[in-house]
């Protein structure tokens, strides 16, 4: 009998953040995959560590490039897509016999690696997804205050883009968030001054994950921002007055 490949949504990072449902098949899981850099033990085996059963058979998807080459050149295009062409060739030749589970931290749809193996997957296997919380909720949960009021406008963008477009696109938003930021974090700084956003901004490190910090941008140094950091700023919009309230 054919199995499936299954992604399941890890959520932002804390194990506890899981759905119900993700937890179940992570515990029940023969086989599991997941990505990483080489020579690491990948954030997201690390986030289900103790939750594997103990004969269960480990599937570690190495990327064979993350920040070596320019993510804009055919190079890295070219050397990215062979990787996932492969992994999709072997995950498909797994799934003849039997289910496999393939981790995804946050929400699979939403700036997901797994979506690269998805779109090759497509008529050639059955494809389950498992949602999860976006990291970019546990991020906003971390300041305690609402990301968004009344008839806000929630933008999200990413710190690859280039500095123009993230300016304008800045000065048009409500609510902020810019996900990707890592060595982006200066570029996103001076879009956000250019855009008069700084003020409100803050930068979450690692949100629900061990090493979480949360500062205000401006406290902020340029240095080593991990690769797990959200910059965000938060609305302002209609908040109805005590009068108004239930």
């Amino acid at each position: 009998m054919a199995g499936k490949i299954i992604c399941v949504g890890l959520g932002p990072g804390d194990p506890e953040l899981m759905t119900v449902r993700a937890d179940r098949l992570i515990r029940n899981a023969e086989h599991i995959a997941y990505f990483r850099k080489a020579g690491r033990a990948g954030q997201a085996r690390r986030i289900v560590e103790g939750m594997l059963a103990s004969d269960v058979v480990e599937h570690a998807m190495e990327y064979p490039v993350t920040t070596e080459l320019p993510f804009d050149s055919d190079e890295y295009r070219n050397t990215l897509s062979t990787f996932y062409d492969d992994w999709t060739d072997r995950l498909i030749a797994l799934a003849q016999t039997q289910d496999i589970v393939v981790l995804c931290e946050g929400d699979p749809f939403f700036y997901g690696s797994f979506m690269h193996l998805h779109v090759r997957l497509q008529g050639r296997a059955t494809v389950e997804v498992i949602p999860g919380v976006p990291g970019m909720t546990g991020c906003w949960n971390a300041t305690g205050i609402p990301i968004t009021w009344g008839d806000d406008v929630l933008t999200v963008l990413t710190g690859t883009m280039p500095e123009a477009e993230l300016t304008r696109r800045m000065r048009d938003a409500d609510a902020l968030v810019v996900m990707k930021t890592g060595r982006n974090l200066p570029k996103v700084r001076r879009a956000l001054a250019a855009a008069g956003r700084s003020e409100d901004a803050w930068l979450v490190e690692r949100g629900s994950m061990p090493g979480q910090r949360v500062l205000r941008l401006v406290d902020a140094e340029d240095g080593d921002c991990p690769y797990f950091a959200t910059v965000l700023a938060h609305g302002k919009g209609r908040r109805p007055g005590r009068e108004d309230s239930p």
